[in-house]
């Protein structure tokens, strides 16, 4: 099958499987008739395990390593259960990150309810930011 047929059935764009092509992730045979690029089904099982694991979270050096153990006949598990520990302990991070994020946010929207518009003046722009973390309204 063409790029664009692969990138079909498996729901991505043409583009990237041309770049999972240009880093060694998928290799195609090459038509001897016309020099284009051919995909099997097998292209396709691997192209649809890249999309399975970025799903995941795993990056494509990650899927470079699982593939890479799994044609030196080596299982690559404990790489993925070690690589989804980490990667898990980083999305926990960011969700801690976020939620203090959005109660920063939620603190400034009740304190901003009650303040009225100003008018920039000078150097100041929105009191609303500006004065945030003092707590004050408009400047004079």
């Amino acid at each position: 099958m063409t790029v664009s047929e692969l990138a079909k059935r498996a729901g991505v764009t043409a583009d990237t499987v041309r770049h999972y092509v240009r880093t060694g992730l998928l290799t195609p045979q090459r038509d001897p008739n016309n020099g284009y690029k051919r995909f099997s089904e097998s292209d396709l099982k691997r192209l649809l395990f890249i999309v399975e694991a970025k799903s995941l979270g795993f990056s494509l050096p990650d899927i470079q390593v699982i593939f890479g153990q799994a044609a030196e006949g080596q299982s690559p598990c404990p790489q993925v259960r070690e690589i989804m520990s980490v990667r898990m302990s980083e999305v926990a991070k960011k969700i801690e990150a976020m939620q203090a994020t959005y109660r920063h946010m939620e603190d400034a929207m009740d304190r901003w309810a009650s303040q009225p518009d100003c008018i920039p003046t000078g150097d100041h722009i929105c009191h609303l930011i500006e004065g945030f973390s003092e707590g004050e309204c408009c400047h004079d």
